[in-house]
């Protein structure tokens, strides 16, 4: 069957039209991303998007949104858009539809893409668990973070869940004087403060005023197109003290979780500076958890280089819904 998959995150919400074959095998036609700030609405788009079908879609759509799912009124976290789940069917236009959190859809991915679709990053270089828990979690607009269960027998459960927005908690002089620059001007800091794309501004900059230099207007795609290639020295420090805060992070969430089965680093911005993190203090960071070290160690993390795993994500999650199931749907 064709279904539209959907993957809405703060910035780019990516379409496309995919097809489950009879043995459940998902295949994905190419993507179109289009800006969040370019549509008014998810409505909008959705029109847009099949406009450029040549103005049919198919019956089915299965979403993938950064936020929690509920069954009335799903506001994005980091973009101004609002679905409401009892109007999808009416709206788009589909007789079946699925909603499930951005990073649920991952650890769909996860859960059904090859062995040869991860690169190892720290930990035994093994692939991951077969049975029991993996952790899933990936910096972009925000922290996804998300729970895969499975049985060793080819079945599984994804839980989502809102892990990035758990307290930041600093393990150096550096990180305590970045969690006192954010905490002045918010009420909390969480990780994805510290953790996310735009948040290497906040880190670059406090950088700067401990070398007491003037902070200059810099956005944050500059910051790691210079911080990843060498370019600004300030800049590939704020990459480096992000990539040992992702370290801790993705840690504290295995932890957590229970992930002992693995942990999977997601997302775009992972995959570029995939160099980068493996010639950091990531690792270290990872295991560094005082008497659970060793069992740290044991851990095998690994980056998910499935191009669109959001996309293929989402169709699993139709596919565990609405047809023969391998997982669970949640």
């Amino acid at each position: 069957m064709e279904l539209v998959a959907v993957d809405i995150g703060g910035t780019h919400a990516r379409f496309a039209i995919a097809t489950i074959a009879d043995d459940g095998a998902i295949t994905l036609g190419e993507p179109q991303t289009l800006h969040t700030l370019d549509h008014a609405s998810f409505q909008t788009a959705w029109e847009d998007f099949r406009a450029r079908q040549g103005g049919s879609l198919p019956n089915a759509v299965s979403l993938a949104l950064a936020a929690p799912v509920n069954e009335d009124v799903i506001q994005l976290t980091n973009n101004p858009w609002i679905i409401r789940p009892p109007l999808v069917q009416e709206k788009l236009g589909v007789e079946r539809f699925t909603i499930v959190n951005d990073f649920a859809a991952v650890a769909h991915a996860v859960a059904r893409v090859s062995d040869d679709n991860f690169l190892h990053l720290a930990g035994p270089d093994e692939p991951l668990a077969k049975a029991g828990t993996l952790s899933v979690l990936g910096p972009g607009t925000g922290l996804g973070v998300a729970h895969l269960h499975r049985d060793g027998r080819g079945g599984y459960r994804v839980l989502a869940t809102e892990g990035g927005h758990a307290d930041f908690a600093p393990l150096d002089s550096i990180e305590d004087t970045i969690l006192a620059r954010l905490r002045k001007r918010h009420t909390r800091v969480s990780v994805e403060r510290v953790v996310s794309g735009p948040a290497i501004v906040d880190i670059y900059q406090t950088l700067a005023a401990i070398e007491h230099k003037a902070v200059p207007e810099i956005d944050d795609i500059e910051i790691w197109t210079k911080g990843v290639s060498g370019e600004d020295s300030l800049a590939a420090a704020a990459v480096d003290r992000f990539c040992l805060s992702l370290g801790s992070v993705a840690g504290d969430i295995a932890l957590i979780q229970g992930g002992f089965g693995g942990v999977v680093i997601a997302g775009g911005l992972g995959y570029r500076i995939r160099e980068t993190l493996l010639a950091s203090g990531f690792a270290q960071r990872f295991t560094m958890k005082g008497r659970y070290e060793g069992l740290m160690a044991n851990i095998p993390v690994k980056l998910i280089t499935h191009p669109q795993p959001g996309l293929f994500g989402a169709v699993a999650a139709f596919s565990a819904q609405h047809l023969n199931p391998t997982g669970e749907f949640s």
